[in-house]
């Protein structure tokens, strides 16, 4: 995301990717190919004012993210905590600690047997086991916040 200050002469009026409008405001944002006003560059999930808050943002799935909901929703790097795979913005997937995961790759790493809301699993040296294979570790019940199921669907509000 760049904020541009027009120079001593006056550029042809932008059209505003988020209204429409034209800009003929002193501050212009450009980010993902288009040009914004201030105001309408906003996060898709909390619709805070993206230039207001940093300089960058993230676009997936068809939603523009501020760095926080772009973490919530799909982990620091956007890919599977255990395989490593990008996650797709329409898939869903499952939380644990603050990792994000496939729903195929949240499974037990002594059975491989895959884990559901609401099934109890450890979480140890960042692999997870079902209640049968722990290895000695503190439990988590997955009725509790570190384990939730989210849908993140491109043309649906996800926040």
């Amino acid at each position: 995301m760049v904020n541009s200050q027009a120079s001593g002469v006056a550029p042809a009026p932008r059209a505003c990717a988020g209204c429409g409008g034209k800009i003929a405001d002193r501050f212009l944002l450009f980010s993902m190919e288009r040009y914004w006003h201030t105001r309408c560059l906003k996060c898709s999930c909390c619709q805070a004012q993206l230039g207001d808050i940093g300089t960058t943002c993230y676009s997936k799935g068809g939603m523009i993210l501020c760095r926080s909901d772009y973490i919530r929703l799909f982990g620091h790097s956007g890919a599977c905590s255990a395989c490593g795979q990008s996650i797709p913005a329409n898939e869903m997937v499952m939380r644990a600690l603050g990792n994000v995961y496939h729903l195929k790759c949240f499974s037990c790493a002594t059975c491989r047997n895959r884990l559901m809301p609401g099934d109890r699993f450890h979480y140890i040296n960042s692999t997870i086991f079902c209640e049968h294979d722990r290895p000695g570790a503190v439990l988590l019940n997955s009725h509790l916040p570190p384990l939730q199921s989210s849908s993140v669907l491109a043309d649906q509000k996800v926040c």
